[in-house]
C-alpha cells in the first residue's frame, strides 16, 4: 500500500459490541474427533483450545445483528441513527445469490442506511472495512458514524480446521467514527494471490453436511506461508512504526488473532514481541472467531487494564489466502465502551 498522506481522514471506534452463543462445548469432545487420525487429534490437543460457544443457531447472521445492537445500546444511539453498515461477508451464506448485507440491515431495522458488504481475505477481511469506513466519514462531512458487522460461523459441519485452529461462533460491530475512546491512526495491509485456493471447501454437487475445508498443500502451509508470513510481518510492522517515528518497545501492547498456541509464539518470536494475555485467555476460551479475533482480544485487554489512556497497541492479522495486516491503535482519554 501506498505511503499515507500527511494528516489522513480520522477515524475512532466510539463502541463495540459481541454477541455469543450461550452453548459452550468442549474442544475434547467434538464430534469430528472420531474421523480424525491419531495425528491430527494431537494436533488438535496442541492448540491450547479449550473450549468455543458454539450453536446451530443463531446463524452469521443473527449473530452479526446481535453485536450490531449492543453497541448501538452502548453509544446511546438508535436504530434510525444508522446511516452507513458495512457488513465483514461471512466464508458461506445461507443462499446464493441472495443478499447477506442487506438482510443484516432488515434484522437490526437500519432501513436508512447505506448498506454493503466487503471481505475475501477472511480474517484480514476487517482490514478493508476500516478503510472503507474511513472513506465514507471523509467523503461525506454530515456522516456521523459507519456501523461495522459480522458473524463468525465455520463454512462446513465440522469446527476443527486441520492443522489451523478451532472454529467459535461469534458476532462483532464496531460503531466507527471521527472521534472515540479507541483511535485508529494507521493500518498497512498486503495480499498474495498465489496463495488464493490453499484452503478450500468444494462444495458444488456435495451435500453440505459433507462439506469439509482441505489445505491444499500442507507443507506450504507449514513452510513457505510461514516464511511469508514471518517477512511480511516484520516489513509490515516496521513500515507502519517508523512513519509513526516509533520503535518496537514504543508499543504498549501487541494483539493478533487466536489461532494457536503455536501461532502466538510463531509471531513473538518473528517480531521480537510479546502478545499481550487476553489472546491466550481468549484463544482458550472462545476459540477463533475470524475478522472478529483482534478487537475482541483488544476490548478484552481494555476491560482487564492490560491497557489504558495513552498507550499504543498493534493489531496483526494474518489470512492463509494469503494476507497481512497491522493496524496502530491509540487508546484516548473517553471511557472505552
Amino acid at each position: 500500500m501506498s505511503r499515507v498522506p500527511e494528516g489522513p481522514a480520522p477515524l475512532a471506534v466510539r463502541a463495540a459490541g459481541w454477541q455469543f452463543p450461550e452453548t459452550v462445548r468442549d474442544t475434547a469432545r467434538l464430534p469430528e474427533l472420531s474421523d480424525l487420525t491419531p495425528a491430527e487429534r494431537g494436533v488438535l490437543a496442541g492448540l491450547g483450545i479449550e473450549h468455543i460457544r458454539a450453536d446451530d443457531e443463531p446463524d452469521a447472521a443473527a449473530l452479526a445483528t446481535g453485536a450490531a445492537k449492543r453497541a448501538l445500546a452502548t453509544a446511546g444511539l438508535t436504530v434510525a441513527e444508522v446511516r452507513a453498515l458495512v457488513v465483514v461477508e461471512s466464508r458461506a451464506p445461507q443462499t446464493l445469490l441472495s443478499s447477506e448485507a442487506t438482510r443484516i440491515q432488515e434484522l437490526l431495522g437500519a432501513r436508512d442506511a447505506v448498506t454493503f458488504s466487503v471481505g475475501g481475505l477472511g480474517c484480514v477481511s476487517i482490514a478493508p472495512a476500516l478503510l472503507t469506513a474511513r472513506g465514507l466519514l471523509a467523503a461525506d462531512p454530515d456522516l456521523g458514524h459507519v456501523l461495522v458487522a459480522h458473524g463468525s460461523t465455520p463454512a462446513t459441519p465440522g469446527r476443527y480446521r486441520h492443522p489451523v485452529t478451532v472454529n467459535g461462533d461469534g458476532g462483532g460491530a464496531l460503531l466507527l467514527s471521527r472521534t472515540g475512546p479507541v483511535r485508529l491512526l494507521d493500518s498497512v495491509q498486503e495480499t498474495d494471490g498465489r496463495y488464493w485456493n490453499l484452503f478450500e471447501v468444494a462444495f458444488r454437487d456435495v451435500p453440505s453436511a459433507q462439506w469439509r475445508e482441505r489445505c491444499q498443500e500442507p507443507a506450504v502451509y507449514s513452510f513457505q506461508l510461514a516464511v511469508q508470513t514471518r517477512n511480511r510481518l516484520t516489513t509490515l510492522l516496521d513500515k507502519l512504526l517508523a512513519r509513526h517515528g516509533m520503535t518496537r518497545t514504543d508499543v504498549a501492547g501487541y494483539l493478533t488473532q487466536n489461532l494457536s498456541v503455536g501461532s502466538f509464539g510463531f509471531t513473538e518470536e518473528s517480531l521480537g514481541i510479546t502478545v499481550l494475555p487476553a489472546c491466550r485467555d481468549n484463544l482458550r476460551e472462545y476459540g477463533h472467531l475470524g475478522p472478529n479475533d483482534v478487537f475482541f482480544n483488544l476490548y478484552t485487554a481494555l476491560e482487564r487494564k492490560e491497557l489504558g489512556e495513552g498507550d499504543r497497541a498493534v493489531l496483526i492479522n494474518v489470512s492463509p489466502v494469503a494476507a497481512w495486516s497491522v493496524l496502530l491503535v491509540e487508546i484516548g482519554a473517553e471511557p472505552v465502551r
